[in-house]
């Protein structure tokens, strides 16, 4: 009788896992209030750290209780690309980090975003994140509160600016390694996708 029950939830929507990635999104705009309209950059770093540490745990949870879904593998790298997105563009208003780190990892997402969507109106199945793509993104969440807390004048300025370059000029060329590593990941993907639809 337990089977179809655990069939169910990893089925569905209304999952904790998607909780977790739904609260996520919900701290998107209060980022962008800090940052923007309180003009907070110690606070938007930190809750753009924590956004970033915490990243891993609604998969986490999934795979620990059983409740993977199809919609949570869809509804999680979304969200990341538009936690991603929505806060590097306000971190560029604010002036709080490097222009052209900023466009870089920007034009790197977009690429990524437009791929995904053109493999899938091809027919290509799912292609799962790769761990140095993981890695990366992980290295980039935690890079741009750096460059947060850097931008405002106070004593540790110098210490978090250095940890944001530490952080950032690694995550940046994984980053771009791996969406090299992509390009046949994902061919093969649309080949795969369009045998099995045949």
């Amino acid at each position: 009788m337990s089977a179809p029950a655990e069939s169910t939830v990893a089925s569905g929507i209304f999952t904790i896992p998607n909780l977790i990635t739904l609260l996520r999104l919900a701290c998107l705009p209060v980022f962008v209030w800090l940052l923007l309209g309180e003009e907070n950059p110690l606070a938007a770093g930190a809750l753009l750290g924590a956004l970033g540490a915490t990243d891993w745990v609604d998969g986490w949870f999934a795979r620990r209780f059983n409740q993977i879904s199809e919609f949570g593998k869809i509804f999680d790298p979304v969200v990341d690309r538009l936690l991603f997105f929505v806060s590097i563009v306000a971190i560029i208003i604010a002036g709080a980090a490097p222009l052209w780190f900023c466009i870089a990892v920007l034009v790197r997402e977009g690429a990524i975003a437009i791929a995904t969507v053109v493999l899938a109106g091809l027919g290509a199945r799912r292609i799962d994140v790769t761990w140095i793509g993981k890695a990366a993104t992980f290295g980039l969440m935690f890079a741009f509160p750096g460059f947060l807390w850097a931008s405002t004048d106070w004593a540790l300025q110098p210490f978090f600016e250095v940890a944001a370059w530490a952080f950032g000029i690694p995550a940046l060329l994984a980053s771009y390694y791996a969406a090299g590593l992509y390009v046949p990941i994902g061919l093969r993907a649309l080949r795969e996708g369009r045998e099995a639809r045949s």
